[in-house]
């Protein structure tokens, strides 16, 4: 008996008890739909995640205060400590956008900032204040939606103006045009020049809630950070790098630049870390990977509980058909072909099975995305791929032992059998 005729008999068997076969594969299809579903979620989220880090600026690199490798070594209270030290300076970043000591580096930004309650009229938000350079929606990759973005003169003379992320206008003026309004920074007027682009309600960094100022305004009517020297201590250093091929160079540069500056002697510690866009890319690229795998390793219990449910009806189907079987080894069919039909029934009920529970988990998906938003699960041929496998691996390994059984058959005591 060849595997065509098998499978046609498989069928037919099947088709003879639809409701069990239907109540059977339902394990399956759930197991199936849950895992497709789960692992379009991670994709989609893993996506997402480089979507919003790749547009907060191209072959960027950040330089923050603080050794953030010592500090991953000491306890929490340490951690926290070393995430106020001010150790970097607007004369950092103005020495690191000089191309003779940073050839590799086109262009530098600098944000420092404070948490703040903002106010137009009666209506107020607490949110981020940042002093920036005008080359920040440059560097960062922001565009400026209404009006514009603090120009040199602004900067050089201390205006009192800010630019308003996205939702941080549509809080403030929710039935109105902001461009042109004046606002309160503690206490102080601000004229609004300019609204932000959306970034998307992830946005890292949360830009659309911030408020920008010019950094020389900030520094004077804000806050008073200086450092020893009188130089204004900046939050962050943005590094943009002439090419994606040039950035390890540049870090290396930056490096070299601030230990030479802030006096690091070669064994010390440095008081600063440069972080790579791609390293940020990598970690969140790994975390979204494991949080993936661990979605569908909870998913693939169903389909374990699937399988069982097939070897109990199978185990059932060997029982209630104990005279076919003596009666096929009575006129001729072999050990294997019994053990092959039992088999092949088994596969075609977790593979039918399979292929309902992808088409179920694709509409899931898409349900999920529709409900979230900004979230677009992603399918992909090997999700697709891996569930078929699985589900066909599910049906062969739980189909084993009732094909075994019903292969090592007497034929005359399966004759007897009432």
């Amino acid at each position: 008996m060849n595997i065509a005729e098998s499978i046609k008999i498989a069928f037919r068997s099947l088709s003879a008890n639809k409701l069990r076969a239907a109540l059977t594969m339902l394990g399956i299809i759930i197991g199936v739909a849950a895992v497709i579903t789960l692992l379009s979620v991670g994709q989609g989220v893993q996506v997402l995640v480089q979507e919003q880090i790749q547009s907060i600026g191209s072959n960027l690199l950040f330089v923050v205060p603080g050794n953030l490798s010592a500090q991953s070594s000491r306890n929490a209270g340490s951690a926290m400590a070393t995430s106020t030290i001010n150790t970097l300076t607007y004369g950092d970043a103005k020495a690191i956008a000089d191309p003779q000591r940073v050839p590799d580096v086109q262009a530098v930004a600098v944000e420092s900032f404070i948490n703040t309650t903002v106010v137009y009229r009666d209506r107020g938000i607490r949110t981020s204040v940042s002093g920036t350079t005008v080359n920040y929606p440059q560097v960062r990759n922001h565009k400026v939606a209404e009006g514009t973005f603090f120009s040199e003169e602004d900067f050089n003379g201390g205006s009192r103006v800010a630019v308003l992320g996205h939702s941080a206008a549509e809080a403030l003026f929710p039935d109105g045009y902001a461009v042109g309004q004046t606002i309160k920074i503690k206490g102080i007027s601000f004229r609004v020049i300019g609204v932000l682009a959306s970034k998307g309600g992830t946005g890292f960094g949360g830009v659309d809630d911030s408020v920008f100022v010019p950094l020389t305004t900030f520094h004077t009517k804000l806050t008073q950070r200086r450092s020893a020297s009188g130089d204004y201590v900046v939050s962050a250093i943005y590094a943009q790098a002439v090419s994606e091929s040039r950035m390890e160079a540049a870090m290396e540069q930056i490096a070299q630049l601030l230990r030479d500056r802030h006096g690091i002697l070669y064994e010390s510690d440095d008081d600063f870390t440069v972080i790579n866009q791609k390293d940020i890319l990598n970690i969140f690229g790994e975390i979204t990977s494991i949080l993936t795998i661990f979605l569908g390793a909870i998913a693939a219990i169903s389909l374990l509980v699937g399988g069982i449910g097939i070897m109990n009806i199978m185990l059932v189907s060997v029982t209630e058909r104990t005279r076919e079987i003596g009666l096929r080894k009575a006129v001729g069919a072999r050990r294997r072909d019994v053990l092959w039909q039992f088999l092949i029934e088994a596969m075609v009920l977790s593979l039918a099975g399979g292929f309902i529970g992808i088409a179920l988990g694709a509409v899931g998906s898409q349900l999920v995305g529709q409900l979230s938003g900004s979230l677009q699960p992603v399918i992909t041929v090997s999700t697709v791929l891996l569930a078929t496998g699985f589900s066909a691996a599910v049906g062969l390994f739980f189909g084993i032992y009732p094909a075994s059984r019903a292969a090592a058959l007497n034929p005359i005591d399966a004759l007897r059998y009432e």
